[in-house]
């Protein structure tokens, strides 16, 4: 904790567009790692990756687990996969009614430096090709989302929340950039980007609520996955509110795809919470519970639905720069929403 805390001095001295990382770190994932504008209306902020296991107890179909070793820590979470299909049934339960609006879910407002004081809330992944291809991944954690208002009802709550960036390089050089956005997301041209100040850094800019992640700010219609329309029936809300800088409090980690192997740069970062494959917040509370509403008898539009799953399971060794799920990858010349 104190290399991380000696880390985090550093980088906040360094001017904005030099911040540091760990020795071993590609100098270009820190040169063009994203900034990111939060929500000016945004309540649940960023929140310390750690903290989450705190506030948080695993349970497998609402039943708690409880032969492992206690407490869990980003150290030994990956425990956790003996149980449920290899973890994949589990997850980190809310100790605490979210109705009564516990205040960790609320995370930690950036300061004027865009650090979250006191929060470790990033992680930034770093999967080499070996074929001169480097696809650099800056994960966001936040301890709730707030889904939104649809058809006048609240859709889509969820504890936890992973959302994503991720820059392609070749030869050291940017040539893509990743925004994930619920299910899926956009891809970018790196040059047609916005950039921080007019420098290299990509701007990003983040959901009110829901936290996905867009290269442009104003309204975003997200109804059909990768096509964001600035109208329509589905829609997220981005502006320049609270500006974010989240290698300034992150954990650095390569990952080896030829083996699952994830190695933290300083050598002291913990790296089993990596390999938890179950998800980080409430399953999806049951018709039967008072807090659930199903709203209009829609398959699949609850108040409260599952947690997420980690940064393991979003393909960190994809081929394309956007991951392999069906849809047409649309790598965009144009900015736009």
């Amino acid at each position: 904790m104190l290399s991380l805390l000696l880390f985090a001095a550093l980088a906040l001295t360094a001017p904005l567009e030099k911040r540091q990382a760990p020795s071993g770190v590609p100098a270009f994932a820190v040169t063009y790692a994203p900034v990111a504008y939060l929500h000016s209306q945004e309540q649940y902020f960023p929140s310390d990756i750690g903290s989450q296991l705190a506030h948080t107890e695993p349970r497998v179909n609402y039943t708690l687990i409880t032969n492992i070793s206690d407490p869990l820590s980003l150290d030994n979470l990956d425990q956790l996969n003996q149980f449920g299909r290899g973890g994949q049934d589990v997850y980190l339960t809310s100790v605490d009614d979210i109705e009564t609006n516990p205040v960790w879910l609320d995370g930690v407002k950036p300061d004027s430096n865009g650090l979250t004081d006191g929060a470790i809330s990033s992680a930034v992944i770093v999967n080499d090709h070996k074929d001169g291809v480097v696809d650099v991944f800056y994960f966001y954690f936040y301890a709730y989302d707030f889904g939104g208002v649809y058809f006048n009802r609240n859709i889509g709550n969820h504890v936890g929340d992973w959302e994503y960036t991720m820059v392609r390089f070749r030869s050291g050089k940017p040539k893509a950039i990743w925004y994930s956005q619920h299910s899926n997301g956009q891809a970018f041209k790196y040059p047609v980007v916005e950039k921080y100040n007019g420098g290299s850094r990509p701007v990003v800019y983040v959901a009110n609520g829901t936290h996905a992640n867009y290269a442009v700010s104003g309204t975003h219609d997200h109804t059909i996955p990768n096509i964001n329309l600035p109208n329509g029936a589905v829609q997220d809300y981005t502006d320049k509110g609270a500006f974010w800088d989240p290698i300034a409090s992150a954990y650095w980690f390569s990952y080896d795809a030829s083996n699952g192997v994830f190695t933290a740069y300083d050598g002291s970062t913990p790296t089993n919470w990596l390999k938890y494959l179950g998800r980080w917040g409430d399953k999806q509370y049951a018709d039967s519970d008072p807090r659930q509403e199903d709203i209009l008898d829609i398959p699949g539009l609850y108040k409260y639905t599952n947690g997420p799953t980690g940064p393991e399971d979003k393909q960190l060794n994809r081929t394309k720069v956007c991951p392999d799920n069906g849809n047409l990858c649309i790598v965009r010349f144009v900015l736009g929403p």
